[in-house]
């Protein structure tokens, strides 16, 4: 396990310059207008909280694992705090979070299903989880898997060769629910616009829907 670790740090340290710098603008739009306090979890360089600090009149805390990224993010939001997420964290208050985010990090957990238990207790009474998450029916993994009969791990994407974990729009809601969550809504993003995936989906009479979307976006709260 421990050597298993290394290497996982090893790919992480590994990262182009940038990835951890995205400011995920198209996410804006599933933080409630009235959120206050906002954790995200795996918050990178903090790029994505400074536009939602602008955008919205809250309080924004980070988790970052990443020694490097962590500095910077404390550079832009009110706490960042450099360590792995755990519900031992003494600085993460239990009932204080209006909205706790997973900008595409669940997919890197050995355990997600532990961690999104864990954050059930640090939310307030009517805070949600945002959190955007791969989906491996993406149409150009879909269409290398039975096409060209390959299943090629990448730098980033989907295919991203840290990812422990992969999810289709069903298995984002069954982990939600089994974990004592009320899914609010599941949303696509980032659309797929080839013509070939079109055609095949229009002869597939629609079945293929779900294909077009790179991630899907799930609104969740507690039970």
């Amino acid at each position: 396990m421990e050597d298993h670790y290394k290497s996982l740090q090893r790919e992480y340290a590994g990262k182009q310059e940038g990835y951890y710098d995205g400011d995920r603008r198209e996410l804006l739009r599933f933080i409630p207008m009235g959120a206050k306090t906002i954790l995200d979890i795996g918050c990178g360089s903090g790029n994505f909280g400074q536009m939602v600090k602008r955008e919205r009149d809250c309080i924004f805390w980070g988790v970052e694992p990443n020694r490097e990224a962590a500095e910077r993010a404390k550079e832009k939001l009110d706490k960042v705090i450099n360590d792995a997420f755990s519900d031992k964290l003494a600085e993460i208050k239990d009932g204080f979070f209006d909205v706790i985010c997973f900008n595409d990090v669940l997919e890197h957990l050995v355990n997600p299903e532990d961690v999104l238990s864990q954050c059930r207790g640090k939310l307030t009474g009517n805070g949600i989880i945002v959190a955007s998450i791969p989906n491996v029916l993406y149409y150009p993994v879909m269409e290398s898997l039975l096409i060209r009969k390959d299943w090629q791990y990448q730098d980033a994407g989907v295919l991203d060769k840290t990812h422990l974990r992969f999810f289709t729009k069903k298995s984002i809601v069954r982990m939600f629910e089994d974990n004592g969550y009320e899914v609010i809504a599941i949303t696509g993003i980032n659309n797929f616009t080839g013509f070939r995936y079109k055609i095949i989906n229009i002869f597939s009479l629609n079945l293929l829907k779900d294909w077009k979307y790179m991630q899907f976006v799930v609104q969740a709260k507690n039970k």
